[in-house]
This record gives C-alpha cells, sequence and structure tokens, in this order.
C-alpha cells in the first residue's frame, strides 16, 4: 500500500508579482485563499496518520500572501510535520522571517530568475532583487542567530532558465553564499505564451530512448572530464546529437517517463481544498510543446470538502491511475503532431484522461524545489 510521503498545499493562487513566466496570463479562474478551518483539520487527519510527511506550500501563488501563513507553519511544526515553502521572497519583511523561523519552517526555496537587476526585473515585473537579496540575508542571519551558528532553515535558490537568463545562471554562486544557500534548482520554463515557446531551452532532444543501446542508437559511455575551451565544444555536441549518452554509467535518460510526484507518493490540494495528482494537474492552462498549443484539463480526484485526505488517497481510481504513471505506459507525444496532443484528455494507446505523455516533469524538463 502506497504511503502518502508529501503534500503540496498552496495556501493562496493569489501573487503580488506579474512575472514574464506566469500561468496567470492563459487562465481565468478566481483567486482565492484556504480557510483555516479547512487547512487545520488537513493537519489533524495527517497527523492522526502518524505516518512522517512533509507539507510543501507552494502551488500557483504567492504562499507569503496568506494572512496566516505563519500560523500554518507553526501547527504542522507542532504536529511533527517537515514543512517548506518556495517563495519570491519579496514579502519576506524582518518581522515575518523571524516568525516563520520561530515557527519552525524547515525549509525556505526563493525563486531567482536573474542575477542582474534588469534581467531579475525583466521576468519578474514589480520585484526588485536587492529587496530579494537583502530580505533573505535578514532571513539567513535571523535564523543563524536562534541555533547559534547553524542555521535551522534550509534555504535554497530556484532558478527558471531561458535564452534571456541562461548567461547569468553562473553568478547563482555569487549570491548563494550571501543568503546562506546550500542548494540550487535549475528548471525550464513552462512556455504558457507565444513569446515564451522562442525562450526555450529545449526541444530538438526531448524523446525517451528506453532500453539498450542499437547500432542504430548506440550508448555513448563517457568518464569525468573538465569542460573548458578545449572540451566543451566537443562535449556539448556529443550531448545535442546522441539519444544515449551515459556518464559514469549513469544513463541521462533515466529520468525520463518519471513522475517526480507519484514517484515520491506525493499529492496536491489546490486553496478550495480540491485535491489533484500532481501541481500540473491542479488548474486549467494552456502552454507549448515545441511549436504545438495544448491544452491542460485539471484532474480533480477529490475534495476535502467532502472526504477525507486518506480515503481520496486510497480510492480505487486514484490508486490505479498512480500504477499506470509508474509504469508509464504513454505514448512519446512531445514527438507527435496528431489532433490527440492538442489535449490531455485522451492518446492513442486508448488511455483515458488524464494521460501523461506529453508532461514536461516527467520527461526531465520542468524541475521543482
Amino acid at each position: 500500500m502506497d504511503s502518502l510521503n508529501k503534500i503540496y498545499i498552496e495556501p493562496t493562487n493569489g501573487c503580488n508579482l506579474k512575472c514574464r513566466t506566469c500561468i496567470r496570463h492563459v487562465w481565468n479562474e478566481p483567486e482565492g485563499e484556504m480557510e483555516w478551518d479547512l487547512y487545520a483539520s488537513l493537519i489533524e487527519q495527517v497527523s492522526a496518520n502518524g505516518t512522517p510527511c512533509t507539507i510543501a506550500f507552494s502551488g500557483f501563488g504567492e504562499p507569503l500572501m496568506h494572512p496566516r501563513f505563519p500560523d500554518m507553519v507553526r501547527l504542522a511544526h507542532e504536529k511533527g510535520l517537515r514543512t517548506e515553502v518556495t517563495s519570491n521572497a519579496q514579502l519576506l519583511s524582518q518581522s515575518l522571517a523571524s516568525e516563520l523561523v520561530d515557527a519552525g519552517l524547515d525549509q525556505f526555496v526563493v525563486s531567482i530568475d536573474g542575477t542582474s537587476s534588469k534581467t531579475y526585473c525583466d521576468v519578474r515585473d514589480g520585484a526588485s532583487l536587492e529587496t530579494i537579496k537583502r530580505n533573505m540575508r535578514t532571513f539567513y542571519l535571523y535564523a543563524l542567530h536562534t541555533q547559534h551558528g547553524r542555521p535551522s532553515v534550509r534555504i535554497g535558490i530556484e532558478f527558471v532558465a531561458m535564452k534571456r537568463n541562461i548567461s547569468e545562471l553562473p553568478e547563482l554562486s555569487r549570491i548563494a553564499p550571501l543568503i546562506g544557500a546550500s542548494f540550487i534548482v535549475v528548471s525550464n520554463v513552462i512556455p504558457h505564451t507565444k513569446e515564451l515557446k522562442d525562450e526555450v531551452l529545449y526541444g530538438l532532444k526531448m524523446t525517451a530512448y528506453r532500453g539498450q543501446g542499437s547500432r542504430w542508437v548506440p550508448t555513448w559511455h563517457m568518464p569525468k572530464m573538465d569542460w573548458n575551451n578545449l572540451t566543451s565544444e566537443t562535449l556539448s555536441r556529443i550531448h545535442k546529437t546522441q539519444a544515449n549518452v551515459q556518464f559514469l554509467d549513469i544513463n541521462l535518460n533515466e529520468r525520463n517517463n518519471y513522475c517526480p510526484f507519484i514517484h515520491t507518493n506525493s499529492i496536491t490540494i489546490a486553496w478550495d481544498g480540491s485535491v489533484s495528482p500532481c501541481p500540473a494537474l491542479m488548474h486549467h492552462y494552456t502552454y507549448y510543446v515545441r511549436d504545438r498549443e495544448k491544452v491542460v484539463k485539471p484532474c480533480k480526484v477529490g475534495s476535502l470538502r467532502g472526504k477525507s485526505l486518506f480515503d481520496i488517497w486510497h480510492e480505487p481510481e486514484y490508486v490505479s491511475f498512480r500504477e499506470r504513471v509508474r509504469t508509464f505506459d504513454f505514448p512519446p507525444c512531445v514527438d507527435c503532431n496528431c489532433e490527440l496532443v492538442e489535449s490531455n484528455e485522451a492518446d492513442c494507446y486508448g488511455n483515458t484522461f488524464p494521460v501523461c505523455g506529453d508532461c514536461l516533469w516527467a520527461r526531465g524538463i520542468i524541475r521543482c524545489a
């Protein structure tokens, strides 16, 4: 029986910024915030179940906008649950920073999509890079102070890479020590608009080749090697043109056809209490896969207003769906232009809604912190 390990909670789907990359450019949904009683009931259910679990506050909104966000962290912490949040940190005032540390927050990931003020503001309209760095520095120093030199909160950076900002990615190594970040997660951009379609850094090699190499598609076994002026052009050409490449016997295609949410026994809860299998299926939206537009229909497997979380988790139909995703018997829709790939409702293998052959998370293109 699957053991629920991680719960993604969307405290609100509202946001304080207007980012170029945002899903809000292609959706028309009402904004709202999770009611306290609904949240408290959920935490009580998870605590009573007795299974160690992580509560990840994210979704398609800015968690710090919820008026009781520190209370949400505190309640989960008091119930023995691990807590983490992904935020743009624009609202992370000194008082809020101390509240979150004192509430027992375990991890804070800040979104930084440019290391110069010009690039950052170009991507995240309404934000200030200097404010973000100052807020995160204050947060880090307070965490150090309260734990006598050993920060209680793990800090990370999330960077959404595209053509307009990829050259600034190495500079994150300069920002990370200033804010106490111990890890950096890089994701590709989800191109919701035609403009962003031309910003992607992938496309020619999205196909997943499974199994052993052959005389048509051989496997390249590569050793550790310096990337420098002498080697980078050649190594880049191999990586770009060869489908099966292994570094130290680790196949770079191993995480194709792999759902990072289903395989880790995760679930997603929107601000209104509706339950979905993953963040990608929470809302209705469109995005581009190569040059074609795709419509994503949300998948709701239940609602906390009608059933308990664990009743939903053990529903036979939902259990069957998770098993189908683990085996990932979906066609490679990214390489197809048939009419079925225009939505996520059916595919040519006979799978019914929701189908995942086009999922950018399963292809290793999109990453979540």
